[in-house]
C-alpha cells in the first residue's frame, strides 16, 4: 500500500497489539461504559476502535515523513509493527531546525487528531457534572458507537502524543531534546550521546516500575498487575535497546561518511569461468572459501554476472553434476553494482535495504572488488572511535 508516495508496511507483530486492544475494549471498557450494549456491539466497536487508532498512528507517521520530504530527506516506508510505527528515512537530518520540525509534529498530529475527536465526539451532550462520577457514567452510557469511538480516539491519540514527548531519545520528545542540544552545542554526537543517555534512564525507569507491578506493588498513576508490569517492562527494554542502537547508528555514520568504496572493498576474491560445472565450483572454490557469491568473467576479464551459494544449496547433487555456472549465473542486469568512488555509508544503506550481503564494484564493465557486509564491519571495528574517546566537534 502507499500513501502520498510512501509505501507503507504492516508487521505481523501489529496483529499482537491490535488483538489485545479488541480484546480489552470489548471485554472491559466498552461493557463498563456501555453495559447495555449486547456482546456484538461491543465486539464490533472495539475492532473498528482499533482500526482507526492504527489509522491515526498512521497519521502520525506520515507527517513526519511529509515534514521530512519537506527537508529533502527521502522517506523509503513507514513501518506499522507492535509498538505503533516508525518512518524509515534515508538520512539523518543535515540542520537541528529540521530535526525539531520532524520530531515535534508528530505529537502534533496526534494532538490535533485527539481534541477534534473528543469535540466530535462530546458535541450534543448535556448537562455533565465533570465532578460528578454517576454524571459522566450517565453520558458515557447515552453515547452511540460512533460517538463512543470518538471519545475513546480522542483520549488514545492525547495519551500516545503526551507519551511520545517525554524527553527520551528516540521517542519525538527526545528528538526534539536533541535537536535542542544540538543546536546549542553545534555538535550532533555529543546531543545524540545526552539524548540517548536520558532515554536509557527513562527506559530502566520503565523497567524497573514494570518489575515492581510484577512482584505486586502499585505504581502511582501507572497502577498494577502482573500483566501490565510484563508489559511496561518489554516496552523500557525495547527503548532502551532502540536509544542504544539510535547513537550506534550515528557513530557508523560519522566513521564512514565519506570512505569511498575502493578503501574498503576486498580485491582479492575468487572469480570462475562460465563453463565451469557447478559440482568443481563446490569442491574447489565454495568449501576452500568465505566468499558466498562469485563473479563469474569471461576470457577477456568481463563481468558477465554473479553466482549465489543460496542458489547452489537448492540444486541436487544430480543437477550439480550437469549444470554450468552459466546455467545459474544471474546476469549484470540483474545484479546490483556500485563504483569505487562511491560513499561506504550509501553501501551498507544499499545492503540493508536490498537485504544483500555483497555487491560487486565495477568500473568499465570489468570486476575490481568486492564489498560485503563483514568488510564493512572490519572497517568500522578498526577505524572505531576507541571506547572513551573524546567525540570530535563537528
Amino acid at each position: 500500500m502507499r500513501v502520498a508516495g510512501i509505501d507503507i508496511t504492516v508487521d505481523w507483530s501489529l496483529l499482537i497489539i491490535f488483538l489485545l486492544i479488541v480484546w480489552g475494549l470489548a471485554s472491559g471498557v466498552f461493557p463498563q461504559w456501555h453495559p447495555a450494549w449486547s456482546p456484538a456491539t461491543a465486539w464490533l466497536t472495539a475492532v473498528a476502535a482499533a482500526l482507526l487508532f492504527f489509522a491515526s498512528v498512521l497519521a502520525h507517521e506520515l507527517s513526519h515523513s511529509l515534514v521530512a520530504r519537506a527537508y529533502g530527506i527521502s522517506v523509503r516506508r513507514i513501518v506499522l509493527y507492535v509498538f505503533g510505527g516508525m518512518a524509515q528515512i534515508e538520512h539523518e537530518p543535515g540542520r537541528w531546525v529540521a530535526e525539531l520540525w520532524m520530531a515535534i509534529v508528530g505529537p502534533i498530529t496526534s494532538l490535533v487528531i485527539g481534541f477534534v475527536c473528543l469535540f466530535l465526539g462530546v458535541v450534543g451532550i448535556r448537562h455533565v457534572d465533570v465532578g460528578s462520577i454517576a454524571s459522566v457514567e450517565h453520558a458515557l452510557a447515552g453515547l452511540d458507537p460512533a460517538r463512543t469511538l470518538l471519545m475513546w480516539l480522542g483520549q488514545i491519540n492525547i495519551i500516545l502524543a503526551l507519551f511520545n514527548l517525554v524527553p527520551a531519545f528516540p521517542l519525538d520528545g527526545g528528538r526534539v531534546l536533541r535537536a535542542i542540544l544540538w543546536g546549542v552545542t553545534h555538535d550532533l554526537r555529543r546531543a545524540t550521546r545526552w539524548a540517548s543517555s536520558l532515554g536509557q534512564a527513562f527506559a530502566w525507569l520503565l523497567i524497573g516500575a514494570g518489575i515492581a507491578m510484577v512482584l505486586g506493588f502499585s505504581v502511582p498513576i501507572l497502577g498494577g498487575g502482573l500483566i501490565n508490569g510484563i508489559w511496561l517492562a518489554f516496552i523500557g527494554w525495547f527503548l532502551n535497546n532502540a536509544a542504544l542502537v539510535s547513537y550506534r547508528q550515528l557513530l557508523t555514520h560519522e566513521i564512514l561518511q565519506d570512505v569511498p568504496v575502493a578503501r574498503v572493498m576486498l580485491t582479492r576474491f575468487e572469480a570462475v569461468p562460465p563453463q565451469l560445472p557447478l559440482e568443481t565450483l563446490v569442491e574447489a572454490y565454495m568449501q576452500r572459501s568465505d566468499q558466498r557469491a562469485f563473479p563469474v568473467v569471461s576470457a577477456n576479464d568481463e563481468f558477465m554476472g554473479m553466482v549465489f551459494q543460496h542458489d547452489i544449496e537448492r540444486l541436487s547433487p544430480e543437477q550439480r553434476r550437469t549444470l554450468t555456472v552459466r546455467d545459474v549465473l544471474h546476469p549484470p542486469e540483474k545484479i546490483v553494482g556500485v563504483r569505487p568512488e562511491e560513499d561506504v555509508l550509501e553501501v551498507l544503506n544499499l545492503l540493508a535495504n536490498r537485504d544483500l550481503n555483497q555487491v560487486p564494484v565495477l568500473e568499465k564493465g570489468h570486476m575490481v572488488g568486492l564489498v560485503r557486509r563483514a568488510d564493512i564491519l572490519r572497517w568500522l571495528a578498526l577505524h572505531g572511535t576507541p571506547a572513551g574517546a573524546k567525540p570530535a566537534r563537528s
